[in-house]
């Protein structure tokens, strides 16, 4: 009698120890749904916020422009009122068909190829020296990186008081016994253009060196002792080390070079305007829109340029994002995957 009791007892005991922790078991599955689904909307919430600004900016100065730009190219518009002499696809025909833009998509195709070839080696050649321990290395980069910071209105315009007939550069050159070597820097048609990359090369090579700085900063130091150790000479430590750890910095910086080139504008109009630039053979896309566009009155011809500019740039931007980025850009992906 008194084993049943026990052992009805017992097994109660264990039948309601068994539904206790079947309710525990149960009780917070129902609500998970519930908090997933709070999770989800907590997160696009946060994304909303943070990322809400910049896109409704993005659209308001990039896109908006571009699409009211492609809109007045349809258009043969003065610039006021509104447009409603409409001529189809006459302006970009005429944009495609003119001889004096095929010279200036060339002096910007030029700008681009002479830019990665003299800045991409100098830079590269300055930052392996400025990554050595060297006394001064501090105020190097500083003076190196001062001619980026400085607005392009001061660089232009100090530029074309100096390389003027009678300005600076001709002057220092005959003192020192050069003066065979003075030319009109910026009239020339031969050379206004080398000049222009002279300027150019100037003002930007400060930006690549810091970048190249800082890819080299993020290469570890034991590859370069291991080689050592190995035997490997500093140049093929460089050649197979940090030349090829480099490349993603190296390709980005092309990349920002590219697009920068194709845009060039403010150093050419304050160093020769719209006019002289064309006739010194040193005038750009932008200049020959704001020439075309505003200079002639012909505000819808100067908008299909712009159209025609950012055409170009976008193609160019996703053949090289394409075949050149394509390997770093994968990397990323799959490094924020995991």
């Amino acid at each position: 009698m008194s084993e049943t009791l026990s052992t009805d007892h017992a097994g109660r005991t264990l039948q309601g120890t068994s539904e206790a922790g079947d309710a525990r078991t149960a009780s917070p599955a129902s609500p998970r749904p519930a908090r997933r689904r709070a999770g989800r909307a907590r997160l696009r919430l946060e994304i909303l916020l943070l990322a809400g600004p910049a896109v409704i900016v993005f659209l308001a100065f990039v896109i908006f422009p571009v699409i009211l730009a492609a809109y007045y190219g349809f258009f043969r518009w003065k610039g006021y009122g509104a447009p409603t002499d409409f001529i189809g696809l006459t302006n970009y025909k005429l944009i495609l068909a003119d001889p004096q833009f095929h010279q200036v998509l060339y002096h910007n195709l030029f700008i681009v190829v002479l830019s990665l070839i003299i800045q991409g080696p100098i830079a590269v050649a300055l930052a392996l020296l400025l990554n050595q321990k060297i006394r001064g290395r501090s105020v190097i980069r500083v003076l190196i990186f001062v001619p980026y910071v400085i607005s392009e209105v001061i660089v232009g315009t100090g530029w074309s008081l100096m390389l003027q007939d009678s300005g600076a550069v001709n002057d220092l050159l005959q003192h020192i016994g050069l003066g065979a070597l003075k030319a009109s820097w910026l009239s020339d048609p031969h050379i206004a253009l080398w000049t222009l990359m002279g300027i150019i090369s100037w003002k930007y090579i400060g930006f690549a060196v810091i970048l190249m700085l800082a890819g080299l900063q993020s290469i570890p130091e034991e590859l370069f002792e291991a080689a050592a150790i190995d035997g490997a000479s500093y140049w093929q430590i460089q050649r197979r080390i940090t030349l090829p750890l480099l490349g993603p910095t190296i390709r980005i910086w092309a990349f920002l070079s590219i697009i920068g080139s194709l845009q060039l504008f403010d150093l050419v109009y304050i160093i020769w305007g719209q006019y002289v630039a064309s006739t010194a053979g040193t005038s750009t896309m932008a200049t020959y829109m704001v020439q075309e566009g505003r200079g002639a009155g012909n505000y819808g011809y100067g908008n299909a340029v712009a159209v025609v500019m950012f055409l170009i740039s976008l193609i160019i931007a996703l053949i090289y994002q394409r075949f050149v980025l394509r390997r770093d850009m994968q990397g990323a992906v799959t490094e924020g995957r995991k």
